[in-house]
């Protein structure tokens, strides 16, 4: 019977408009889903080109649709005009508490952003950057209040198209691993993070995160890492196979918002990337892996396939970044993460230029039961250094952890120790801020204590920075004291002075 209510359907179809229409729309569903893919556009270099030309590069050249900008430069603003490129801007830290006031967010919106509004397609306001992880505890308990103002005064603006959100490092979490059982941590989840998923799924605005597989880099898992050929890994809560780690990424935020209620609320990848160059104690920041890892990304993004636990769920992401940054702060690799050099020459190929081909999308590997998700590490790169980890629970993870090419000690144990080029001021920082009302015990670098010799700073930072990182989860990201300390794997202990593992 169905059969012949589809013919009956068919032969009505008598007009050559129709029948063209119909048979178009039979193709178009036949497609491949296409998902936007957006750039950070960060400017920290004294060699980059003017805005005006990098709009025209990206609108002529690229596939790419949507910019998002670590400010709300006017130049950019006004390069980006009539391109039909999206642009998000971000409003500087510092203003959140100002923009809790009406007036005062009217008047930001009248000066940064009405003046280029709509020519110049802005579609979202990042409100701050990594808020819940650089800021202290009294201006992230004004975050919400700022976003709800801010939206509020676009809207008495006229202005009803505009999201407001603010992205996040992926040390919201308390765990990712396995995905299926991933949530927020306890404090922010309830007073920060679910009033403001309540906000964004009432505006329909995004929930916007950075995850950041690179940061997690591990040698012996490097094919899940960059979207390699790999026998996968299970979750055998949920039943689900991940074939790399950006799903494993995407999946936790999911699930720690479902368990608050709002998986319903769209997830926006806001930075994520790898660099293609590093200091010599960086051996995975190469061109080959950067491509791999860029490359399966757009591969991904551009199929809509979505992850395990949102299948063909569109995630927009935007990739870190457009340009190497040649005066950005930190190691070779923080220089080194653009797609372009300054004179728009690629760095490496990976489809996002038009008219080349993408690789083709590898065929899923078959399910391979194991009893563990490689720990991921959730941070992404910022436009600004700090000084020294400002969240209590979590030190900001700017640079990566960097683990030897084989792991040495005991069952591959993981140690946490200063970098070669950590200065005696950073480490005395972290020093300082770790024994602290951080948990930590630190009586053994004291005076007649079994690590107190040598009596250098150096030494000193070494023994509590493990001891923080191994007290606080063993995670990647604890390791990291504002890019001053790495994970090794050689077991440091010495005499009587043993390092907690």
């Amino acid at each position: 019977k169905k059969i012949k209510k589809m013919e009956v359907s068919y032969k009505k179809i008598t007009s050559p408009l129709l029948t063209f229409l119909f048979i178009s729309s039979i193709f178009i569903q036949c497609l491949p889903y296409v998902s936007s893919l957006g750039v950070n556009y960060g400017t920290l270099g004294n060699n980059l080109p003017p805005p005006s030309q990098v709009a025209q590069f990206l609108k002529d050249k690229t596939i790419i649709d949507k910019i998002k900008i670590f400010d709300v430069n006017p130049d950019i603003l006004k390069a980006f005009a009539n391109t039909n490129i999206s642009v998000t801007v971000t409003v500087p830290n510092g203003e959140i508490p100002k923009l809790l006031d009406i007036g005062y967010a009217k008047s930001y919106v009248e000066a940064n952003i009405k003046p280029f509004y709509p020519q110049t397609k802005i579609d979202v306001i990042a409100v701050g950057n990594e808020i819940l992880h650089w800021e202290t505890p009294e201006v992230q308990n004004k975050l919400v209040g700022a976003m709800r103002t801010l939206y509020q005064a676009l809207t008495q603006s006229g202005i009803n198209t505009i999201k407001v959100s603010t992205p996040h490092s992926l040390g919201i979490l308390l765990s990712s691993n396995p995905p299926s059982l991933a949530k927020f941590r306890p404090g922010w989840d309830v007073t920060i993070l679910a009033p403001m998923l309540q906000f964004l799924r009432e505006t329909k605005g995004p929930f916007m995160v950075n995850p950041y597989p690179y940061f997690g880099y591990n040698p012996e898992q490097v094919d899940f890492l960059l979207f390699k050929q790999n026998k996968g890994v299970f979750d055998k809560f949920s039943r689900r196979t991940y074939s790399d780690m950006f799903d494993v990424l995407l999946d936790a935020v999911f699930m720690s918002m479902k368990r608050l209620g709002y998986d319903d609320v769209d997830i926006v990848a806001a930075e994520t990337g790898w660099p293609s160059f590093g200091e010599s104690f960086e051996p995975q920041c190469t061109v080959d892996n950067a491509a791999s890892y860029n490359g399966g990304l757009v591969r991904k993004i551009v199929s809509g396939i979505g992850s395990p636990l949102m299948p063909h769920r569109k995630i927009e992401t935007y990739l870190f970044g457009l340009f190497n940054e040649n005066t950005k702060p930190g190691s070779n690799a923080e220089r080194n993460f653009g797609l372009f050099r300054p004179d728009f020459t690629p760095v490496y190929n990976i489809g996002i230029m038009k008219g080349q081909q993408l690789l083709p999308i590898p065929q899923p590997s078959k399910p391979l039961p194991q009893p563990a998700l490689p720990q991921p590490q959730p941070r992404g790169p910022i436009p600004v250094a700090k000084p020294g980890p400002i969240v209590p629970a979590q030190p900001a993870p700017r640079l990566p952890a960097q683990p030897g090419p084989k792991p040495v000690g005991p069952m591959g144990k993981k140690f946490c120790m200063p970098k070669p080029q950590a200065t005696d001021a950073q480490l005395q920082a972290s020093l300082d801020w770790a024994c602290t009302n951080q948990g930590v015990d630190c009586g053994p670098v004291q005076a007649g204590g079994p690590c107190f010799n040598p009596n250098t700073v150096r030494s000193h930072a070494a023994y509590v920075m493990n001891s923080y990182y191994q007290i606080k989860g063993k995670n990647d990201f604890n390791c990291d004291f504002s890019g001053s300390a790495a994970i090794v794997f050689a077991d440091p202990s010495y005499g009587t002075c043993k390092y907690l593992s």
